[in-house]
Formats: structure tokens, C-alpha cells, sequence
């Protein structure tokens, strides 16, 4: 029996049972992504903060009584969830706030918080009999859609832009998918992959049309709420993209407080890249509509001029009392270097993005001495070695031996200068 009681569009709020079998509003199209909705009461009756603390399942599936997921059901042999939250006093020192927390979520299997929602997607994809999955992404979603479709057995097709990072397209091939390169931007790759999708009747892995996927990435708000020992911080910086990981944030908060696990919901402030922000023009000029148009960021996994969750984005920064905060390639850069040094943890473009935002709002003094803050890293800077490398200068080559030596000993007495 389904746990899920109902899909409600996040445009025109029509409601549809899960047996309609439907994934955006037939009225609002493909704008009209779907919210899903759990019988709260019935779940508070045995998922407590009790239940919790005695579960020994340290990833996202201790949440399962919140997820859309069959009881019983395949689930793909890999750990995913329960990252650490670091606790980074000497950033709270830095940037004048009470203190900052670094949820790193860049330590899931494929190194980015997508893993998720590709493990609801391919255990969804199990329980409906379906052989293959596919999407399409920037990187980060493809390459954890193609390896939580290996372990289980199930076959991928991915869809990327050509511009995407090396990295992420050999992590899509080393996982044995089937990777079309577009010569499109990310708009053009979703096009084509939905009527792929749609003509192969392939699992639909995209998470903007998808409403069940949302619900893997919102465990990483949960665990958030219950790692701060349910002392929920006052705000959560995350990047945007699609708006799919800004809106589960939301959503993870949203349903904890349906079932009285939490009292209010975290400030949510979306951070985008200046190149790549119609989701925060639109917040900014207080609008219900969000106009697409030309990405360009370095940040190539919120390259996304054409986000297709705006809506249900726009509704969790507002819902939340949040804001939006764009930030410049070279904000980005020197956040890529800055995050690592002061705290150890290596962020990709688009995984340092929270922290820019961060500490843009810091130094434009509209964060408050009180306020407590997480910041959420989505990837692993391994993901786009080659960004990092314009971040940093190169290494310093020498010789062996006494003239090495010697090298060395003119290089620090140079920088000693």
C-alpha cells in the first residue's frame, strides 16, 4: 500500500491520487510540478524523535516512513545519506555570525548529493518492473543515476550537455551507461531526453519532472535537523540550479514539522551563479514567474538558464522566509580556495556556491551576530578538477639534487619577500 495520500501542483494546487500515474499538472504542463503529500497523522503515530535516535540505519532510508518507497523493496546496496555536519567555529569567527555548520554532501557515493535521489529513483524502477533509467544533467545527476543503476542491475541512458566536465562524463562511462553528448545547451538536453524518455517509456530520472525524487533529496534536510540535535539553525545557503535541491530543502523541513518533529522551518537562501540566476530575478522582483534565458557560469552543475522546478523553488525560498543571493564567477573561484583552507572540505563550482553566497551576505553586513548558519556543499570538488586549477597557481618545478635544493631555498625566500 502506497504511503503517498496525494500530488498536488505547485502552480494550480489541483490535487491527483498516485494511481493517476501522473508526473507534472495535465492542466499547467510542464511547469506544473507536483508537491507530494504524506498521511502526516498517521506517520506521527511511530516516526518520533524516540524511533529515530534507536534506528542504526545511518543513511537516508531511516526517513523511509516519509519516502515514496514500497516496504520490503529492492534498495541498492550503497550508503547514501548520513554525511557528516562540521561544525566550523573559525568561519563564525570570520564572517561575524554565532555559528556556521558544513553539511558535505560531496561524501555520498558518486560525490554529490543527487545520489539521493537516484536511489529513490532506481528502487522506484525496481518496484515497477521497469529495465531502464535515464535523465538528463549537467553531470552530477547522470553520473549518480549511472551508478546506482550498475549495482542494481538496471540499465542507464544519460543525456548531457557537450560542455559538461570530463570527469563527470568518465564517471558516466567507467559505470558502463549509454551517454549522448548534446550539442545544445542544458535546455536543449532536457528537450531531447524527455522525448526519448517518453517515446522508449524508459524510468524517468529527471528531477524536475519527477515529483518522487524531491523526496530522496529532502533527507538531507532532515538529517540536518536531527544532527543539530533537532536546534534547527536559523538559516540554510544552498545553490541553485534547476531549483530541485533549493525546493527539498523545504520540503524536508516542511515535513518533519507535519509530523511535530520541529516547530518552525530554517531561512532558505538559494545562491546562484550572476551568469546563470532567473530564479533569483524572479524572487528579487517579487514575481510569480520566472523568465528563462542564457546561462554562463564556470559552476556548471546551476548552469541552468531554463530552470524546469521554479515553481516549487520560488514557493520554498518564500514559505521559508528566505531570500535568494547571486554570485560572481570570481566570488566563486575564491570560495573554491577559501572553504578547503578553512575547513578541509573540497567543494566543486557549484558545491562552493553556498558558501559564496554566504560570505557575499556576510560582507555586505546582512547576516546578524545571532544567526546560526549551515551551508550545504552538493559535490565534491573532484568533480571539475579543472576549475579548481584556474582557482590556484601552478606547482613549482625543480631539479633533484643541491640544485633542487636551491630552488626551493630562492622560491620561500621569495615568497618570504
Amino acid at each position: 500500500m502506497s504511503k503517498v495520500v496525494a500530488l498536488k501542483c505547485a502552480l494550480c494546487g489541483r490535487t491527483f491520487a498516485q494511481e493517476a500515474g501522473v508526473k507534472t499538472c495535465p492542466h499547467c504542463g510542464v511547469d506544473g510540478t507536483m508537491h507530494v503529500f504524506y498521511d502526516y497523522e498517521e506517520v506521527a503515530k511511530t516516526f518520533t524523535r524516540r524511533s529515530l535516535a534507536a534506528d542504526s540505519r545511518h543513511s537516508l532510508w531511516r526517513y523511509d516512513a516519509l519516502l515514496p518507497v514500497e516496504e520490503g523493496s529492492v534498495r541498492p546496496n550503497l550508503q547514501v545519506g548520513w554525511t557528516p555536519l562540521y561544525d566550523e567555529p573559525k568561519l563564525a569567527q570570520r564572517y561575524g555570525v554565532a555559528s556556521v555548520k558544513v553539511k558535505d554532501d560531496g561524501r555520498n557515493p558518486t560525490a554529490s548529493l543527487k545520489d539521493r535521489a537516484s536511489a529513490i529513483a532506481v528502487t522506484m524502477a525496481l518496484e515497477q518492473g521497469q529495465s531502464t533509467v535515464a535523465c538528463a544533467s549537467t553531470g552530477n545527476a547522470a553520473s549518480s543515476l549511472s551508478g546506482f543503476a550498475a549495482v542494481t542491475g538496471l540499465n542507464s541512458v544519460i543525456f548531457v550537455p557537450e560542455t559538461a566536465p570530463i570527469a563527470k562524463v568518465t564517471q558516466l562511462l567507467v559505470y558502463g551507461a549509454k551517454v549522448f553528448l548534446v550539442r545544445g545547451d542544458y535546455a536543449q538536453t532536457v528537450e531531447l531526453a524527455m522525448k526519448a524518455i517518453e517515446h522508449h517509456g524508459w524510468y524517468d530520472r529527471n528531477c524536475a519532472i519527477n515529483p518522487y525524487l524531491v523526496e530522496g533529496k529532502k533527507t538531507c534536510a532532515m538529517e540536518i535537523a536531527e544532527q543539530c540535535n533537532w536546534d534547527l539553525p536559523d538559516i540554510v545557503f544552498v545553490s541553485v540550479g534547476d531549483g530541485c535541491i533549493v525546493s527539498s530543502m523545504y520540503k524536508g523541513f516542511y515535513d518533519l514539522k507535519q509530523v511535530g518533529l520541529i516547530e518552525t522551518i530554517p531561512a532558505i537562501v538559494g545562491v546562484q551563479a550572476e551568469g546563470a540566476c532567473p530564479i533569483h530575478r524572479a524572487i528579487q522582483a517579487g514575481s510569480n514567474r520566472v523568465e528563462f534565458g542564457a546561462a554562463n557560469t564556470i559552476a556548471d552543475s546551476i548552469s541552468v538558464g531554463a530552470p524546469r522546478n521554479w515553481a516549487k523553488a520560488l514557493n520554498a525560498i518564500r514559505s521559508s522566509g528566505g531570500t535568494t543571493v547571486a554570485v560572481s564567477d570570481s566570488e566563486i573561484l575564491e570560495s573554491l580556495c577559501e572553504l578547503p583552507r578553512l575547513t578541509g572540505v573540497f567543494a566543486e563550482p557549484a558545491g562552493v556556491a553556498a558558501y559564496a553566497g554566504f560570505r557575499h551576505m556576510a560582507l555586505e553586513g546582512r547576516l546578524k551576530a545571532d544567526e546560526r548558519v549551515v551551508l550545504v556543499v552538493t559535490g565534491n570538488g573532484l568533480k571539475d578538477v579543472a576549475s579548481a586549477q584556474k582557482a590556484v597557481q601552478s606547482a613549482m618545478t625543480v631539479d633533484t639534487g643541491s640544485e633542487g635544493l636551491e630552488q626551493i631555498e630562492a622560491f620561500l625566500q621569495g615568497e618570504e619577500r
